[in-house]
């Protein structure tokens, strides 16, 4: 059986293309060695699951170690009704793990299992099994946020908490490290418990060290999942060009690089007659993972965080449609929340969606929902007089968006042009390049001022950038930031669609020559 890129569940290391992610591993092993407690906390698909089992399988390897690891998924709510039910529930919970592994420590714990009925119980059976165990006993728990918005599991890490203090003062014997994992950290569990408590953030679990390290996978990382489907079929990549495109694609969210790889594998390549990779396979699989028809449980789980956030869907909203700065104030809950659903990343200080996949499939759901409500009429506009063959004419559509918006949208106030007037471009584009290629905004935190749009159509690729028209030395700067933009793509044909709210405004077209480029702006 030969091995796969996985989306779904554990990864396992002789089943499926990993990438090499053991410097993390080696760090997370040091801090269990260390005697730290954390939490992994990630957004869903983001590699939490497989991590644990790597970390469990690397130290139980060891002599000096024993690893409990369990998960709190599928467990339904009765463990956690009360501490009666909970503390004998764990430790079948443990049980269930070590039956066809180490069944005669399963048959221990269920023995052992009838013994205990509360904290003070389950706390002595703690200090009683590592004592014996002549071992470090490190517990993981995985999807510690499926069953846990209730008080007891919080009184379980308050237990946890406090043989944890006594171990550190020579007064009692526990385990040597826990990990938990989920999406939510502790803090926010207890928030959802007691949403009106002003105590609400003392968190139980304030003994645990913040865990830093960026589980994302870097191009290196990439590249050695690369290089292992390399050697088994016997083929030729650019194995760095095109692990820095799917790191460009995806910021290397670890379900995002396994889907694409995937794409090329089972769909792509197949399609032709030699297996050899190319980055273009990348931009392919890319397309295929934003066609509006296509969706993962990821994606719905997105979306549905976004529709359930009102403010979170407004934040979103501004940054991804309007290009507004907000900054990454992680004490900010809407901010907090954004981050822990994977939707929100920081950079330089700002807030921008984690990835361009997620970019483009939020903006596509938000941009269907304006047209379904506001504008319907700009859908009836999509034609083939856009398309030379596979070659779009950017021209014409910024052309005929002047004509559209001097005939639909001059008798609106500058209030709401200038809150709908790009977005109003963009609802125009959609159904233009829909099935036939997509676009892309791409972050601009140190110019509001302007929004940069990537259009690509097969293997050709067009920069618009869209600006308010703020006098002639701002245009001179938009034309020379334009430059250097087209020259990241080694492109020397560009576009400009100014926004001018002037009363006295000029509805006009130029043919502007700056520096080596050639730039078609209109004003609109």
């Amino acid at each position: 059986m030969r091995k796969k890129f996985n989306d779904t569940g554990l990864c396992v290391p002789n089943r499926h293309y990993m990438a090499d992610t053991s410097r993390k591993m080696e760090a997370i092993i040091r801090l269990v060695e260390d005697g730290e407690y954390f939490t992994i906390n990630r957004p869903r698909q983001f590699g939490k699951t497989t991590t644990l089992s790597l970390l469990a399988r690397r130290l139980n390897a060891r002599e000096d170690y024993l690893v409990l690891k369990i998960s709190f998924e599928g467990v339904g709510d009765a463990p956690f009704a009360s501490e009666r039910d909970f503390c004998p529930a764990f430790l079948k919970i443990i049980a269930r793990s070590l039956m066809f592994t180490e069944p005669e420590k399963a048959a221990y714990f269920t023995r052992e299992s009838q013994q205990v009925h509360s904290f003070d119980d389950l706390s002595l059976f703690i200090s009683r099994y590592v004592m014996d165990a002549e071992k470090h006993v490190a517990l993981l728990i995985d999807e510690v946020d499926k069953s846990s918005d209730n008080q007891i599991f919080l009184n379980f890490l308050g237990m946890l908490r406090n043989k944890y203090l006594q171990r550190d003062e020579g007064m009692d014997h526990t385990f040597q490290s826990v990990v938990l994992a989920g999406v939510h950290d502790v803090k926010t569990l207890k928030a959802k418990i007691r949403p009106d408590d002003e105590r609400k953030y003392n968190s139980p679990w304030n003994i645990a060290m913040d865990f830093v390290l960026d589980m994302s996978f870097s191009p290196d990382e990439i590249g050695t999942m690369l290089r292992a489907y390399q050697d088994d079929w016997q083929i030729q990549m650019d194995i760095p060009s095109i692990a820095d495109r799917l790191r460009y694609y995806t910021s290397g969210y670890p379900y995002l690089v396994s889907k694409l790889c995937k794409f090329i594998d089972e769909q792509i390549v197949p399609a032709r007659e030699e297996r050899n990779w190319s980055v273009s396979d990348v931009e392919d699989a890319f397309r295929m993972i934003v066609r509006d028809s296509y969706t993962t449980t990821l994606f719905d789980s997105m979306a549905k965080n976004l529709e359930n956030n009102p403010e979170l869907y407004d934040a979103v909203f501004q940054v991804i449609m309007n290009g507004k700065i907000l900054p990454f104030a992680i004490a900010d809950p809407v901010i907090h929340f954004g981050h822990l659903y994977g939707i929100l990343s920081e950079s330089d200080g700002h807030c921008v969606i984690h990835n361009r996949i997620f970019e483009q499939r939020i903006y596509a759901h938000m941009m269907s929902k304006l047209m379904r409500a506001e504008y319907g009429d700009v859908n009836g506009l999509a034609g083939p007089e856009f398309f030379d063959g596979d070659i779009l004419d950017v021209k014409l559509i910024l052309q005929r968006f002047q004509t559209f918006m001097k005939e639909h949208h001059s008798h609106h106030d500058q209030k709401f042009l200038e809150r709908e007037g790009r977005l109003l471009f963009l609802a125009f584009l959609r159904p233009i390049i829909n099935g036939k290629g997509f676009e892309f905004k791409e972050p601009n935190v140190a110019d509001e001022r302007r929004m940069d749009l990537v259009i690509t159509c097969k293997t050709r690729r067009h920069v618009v950038e869209l600006k308010r028209w703020y006098g002639p030395k701002a245009h001179q700067e938009g034309l020379r930031q334009l430059s250097d933009y087209l020259d990241i793509y080694s492109l020397k044909e560009g576009y400009l669609l100014i926004y001018d709210f002037r009363k006295n405004k000029t509805y006009k077209q130029e043919q502007i020559k700056f520096l080596d480029k050639h730039i078609f702006a209109v004003w609109v």
